[in-house]
């Protein structure tokens, strides 16, 4: 599983932090310590560090990743009008799933106005945009997808298609996020895209896009329950 590790540590590295946020809120609305929850948005910024820095670290280890394949431009302005309906869709599907609250989302009105509140934005956009998208689709399209068809993943072309791969990548990259349903049909189209182009760089793109323009959506809107 040597492979497996630089696929796998950013994203696990990225859902820890998730997890130490959401330990935090707890022992905060417990009284345990003297923190506000609007205080952990702070952290973000040591997150897309962290992500950015072990991608970078294993970037030689992605040879799976070809940016040339971007090159193929009816494709890729294919893959960027889907990036662009993922996003479209995606802030039509504001459902949770039973009765879970609105995430409040990363607000960074809360910060000072001036050159900490644009240097937050600034991280909250570059990780949205460029870190995300590469950390989520090596672990969910490069290994994920094809570690369930075959143990030895790297025997699996990229692109290779099975009902079971397909099935519970989708729903296991719904349930990463807030809006689970929203989560499923973006898992959808990036999974398609994959199948149709077999190229781990046009998911990156189609995933950045819809990050892309989420975070324009979301800047200009005000509203941050989708960050």
């Amino acid at each position: 599983m040597k492979s497996a590790l630089p696929r796998i540590l950013p994203f696990a590295v990225f859902m820890a932090f998730i997890g130490l946020d959401e330990l935090l809120r707890l022992l905060i609305k417990q009284g345990w310590i003297g923190l506000e929850p609007t205080d952990l948005n702070y952290l973000y910024p040591f997150r897309a560090i962290a992500v950015a820095w072990l991608l970078f670290r294993f970037r030689k280890e992605y040879p799976e990743l070809r940016f040339k394949d971007l090159t193929a431009f009816p494709t890729t302005l294919l893959v960027f009008c889907a990036g662009l309906l993922v996003f479209v869709l995606w802030i039509q599907m504001d459902w949770t799933l039973g009765s879970s609250a609105t995430p409040a989302g990363f607000n960074p009105l809360y910060f000072p106005e001036g050159a900490l509140r644009f240097s937050m934005i600034f991280f909250r956009i570059a990780g949205a945009v460029l870190v995300v998208p590469l950390m989520e689709e090596l672990f969910w399209r490069s290994f994920l997808i094809r570690y369930i068809i075959e143990n030895d993943f790297e025997k699996v072309r990229i692109g290779t298609f099975t009902w079971a791969s397909f099935l519970l990548t989708i729903v296991l990259f719904g349930l990463e996020h807030h809006y689970i349903y929203a989560g499923v049909m973006a898992g959808i189209f990036y999974n398609l895209i994959l199948y149709r182009t077999r190229s781990l760089a046009q998911c990156v793109l189609a995933h950045a896009v819809t990050n892309l323009a989420l975070a324009i959506y979301v800047v200009f809107s005000g509203k941050w329950q989708f960050w």
